[in-house]
């Protein structure tokens, strides 16, 4: 009887341990991946990874106009080369579209303005966001938060470019000029001609 006991419990131990290999070889899969919007312009097509844990009301807002159509036929209107490019809130026309209410500033959230990352324009009010956003063309440190101060908020990171930073630098070095009372804007209308959540 004894013996049957020791079987029994080997028997079980060595379920256990085959439990335990299952769920740990499988834990990968329970996490949802990150969303990956591709967006694709008459200068290529990237595509950009959100961050919902660190930033959850900026990447909702974001995928509302993503899956909404919003940014279809819109423009990068500002484009800086070394600093930045700019887009999602005008027409190739220069015309301000629609948006929903501002969201609040989700800046304090660890993710730095770096080099390929994706953050929300904004006015000076630290919580007017709304549809427009930017990716960084080199780390831009004065952008990141400091404090909670008007002036030391900063401009909120939810996402990054995953693929096709190339196709962003070209759009960094275009020639741009003055347009409708606007600078820098490129000469020759950079169009978002869809973007979408594909995964």
């Amino acid at each position: 009887m004894k013996i049957m006991n020791g079987e029994l419990c080997m028997k079980a131990a060595l379920n256990l341990i085959k439990l335990v290999f299952v769920f740990f070889l499988f834990l990968p899969l329970a996490h949802a991946a990150n969303p990956v919007v591709e967006f694709e312009t008459n200068q290529g097509n990237f595509k950009i990874e959100l961050y919902p844990e660190k930033a959850p009301k900026t990447v909702t807002n974001f995928l509302y106009y993503v899956n909404n159509g919003f940014y279809k036929e819109t423009i990068f209107h500002r484009v800086i080369s070394n600093f930045m490019i700019q887009g999602g809130g005008f027409t190739r026309e220069m015309s301000e579209k629609a948006t929903q209410p501002p969201i609040g500033n989700e800046s304090n959230n660890g993710l730095l303005n770096s080099a390929g990352t994706l953050a929300m324009a904004r006015t000076n009010d630290p919580n007017s966001a709304t549809a427009q956003f930017f990716v960084n063309l080199i780390d831009n440190n004065f952008l990141n938060y400091t404090g909670p101060e008007a002036n030391s908020i900063g401009y909120c990171v939810f996402g990054k470019v995953t693929e096709g930073m190339n196709v962003v630098r070209k759009i960094g070095q275009l020639p741009t000029g003055n347009s409708k009372g606007f600078s820098d804007v490129p000469i020759r209308p950079v169009i978002i001609i869809n973007a979408k959540h594909i995964n």
